[in-house]
């Protein structure tokens, strides 16, 4: 993809066929927009459209080049708009989106939300390039190469959770966020898990607002999804540990095929056949080739 951004932006640059299209001002139809499209959302705060927004990018040289204006670049338009869905948000709305995350977020988190820079966010506001610290100017090459994601994978998902949040949408686009992350390169697989672990607190606390018959089963649920952030972050050894420290008995029937899930997968990947056989007829030939994935992760 980065041979065809970059011969795209020049391209356009040297025959003067470019086209700007005014970004999106309204944070919920450009997120609703982002939905149908199948992609991420490319957000900044209005005040940073006030001065200058100089941003880089390379040319097909590998040269990195100045461009001197993020939002008036005839250039960038239509790259960004191809990749994402970019919006500038009303200072107006910051006390509401604060309130949203406040004491839910990191710090590193809240200050990526606070600052000037180019936050990539999904279709329900969560931003994912929380770990990007960008110097003085940002690279757009850089950040289509890393965030241009297709979201067509996780879209039931993701509209699930739009249409309705309660535990059961919130836990699944946690696990679809987790899995999908498998596919995606080093450089941001851990900013999805941790994009998916947003989702999986979030689903914690719908289990205390709504509880139900089957609320020990769902918290353990939780608890093993938890967990298998572990094997996409290649700690292996760290599951392990966990897992013999829940108590064989108090495993809940609907929880037992994952439990053999992370056996298996933590078995395989630290080598011990032994082990891993035990467990190998228990898991269905969907997680067998999950837990493929993750053993070619961890190798």
């Amino acid at each position: 993809m980065n041979n065809l951004i970059v011969k795209l932006l020049f391209l356009l640059f040297a025959f003067n066929m470019s086209y700007s299209q005014p970004w999106m001002t309204n944070l919920d139809i450009a997120q609703n927009l982002a939905i149908t499209q199948n992609k991420m959302v490319l957000m900044v705060w209005e005040e940073s459209t006030k001065y200058p927004y100089g941003v880089l990018a390379k040319d097909d040289t590998g040269k990195t080049v100045f461009i001197e204006s993020l939002f008036e670049s005839e250039i960038l338009s239509p790259l960004i708009w191809e990749h994402f869905v970019p919006v500038i948000v009303s200072e107006y709305k910051y006390a509401d989106l604060y309130e949203d995350i406040k004491d839910k977020r990191s710090q590193k988190y809240i200050d990526k939300f606070n600052d000037d820079s180019i936050k990539i966010m999904d279709v329900n506001g969560n931003i994912l390039n929380v770990s990007s610290d960008p110097e003085n100017f940002q690279n757009i090459t850089t950040i289509i190469n890393d965030y241009a994601i297709n979201t067509e994978f996780m879209a039931p998902e993701l509209i699930g959770y739009n249409s309705k949040k309660d535990f059961y949408s919130a836990y699944y686009l946690a696990s679809k966020y987790l899995d999908f992350s498998m596919y995606m390169k080093d450089d941001i697989r851990s900013e999805l898990v941790d994009l998916g672990i947003i989702y999986l607190n979030e689903a914690t606390e719908l289990i205390a607002t709504e509880p139900t018959d089957d609320q020990q089963a769902l918290t353990q649920r939780i608890a093993l999804l938890d967990l298998q952030q572990y094997l996409i972050l290649k700690r292996p050894k760290k599951v392990l540990r966990q897992l013999k420290k829940m108590d064989a008995e108090s495993i809940e029937t609907t929880n037992a095929s994952f439990v053999a899930f992370l056996y298996y997968t933590v078995y395989k990947i630290l080598n011990d056949e032994t082990n891993a056989a035990l467990w190998e007829s228990k898991i269905s030939s969907v997680n067998l080739k999950k837990a493929q994935l993750l053993i070619n992760l961890n190798s």
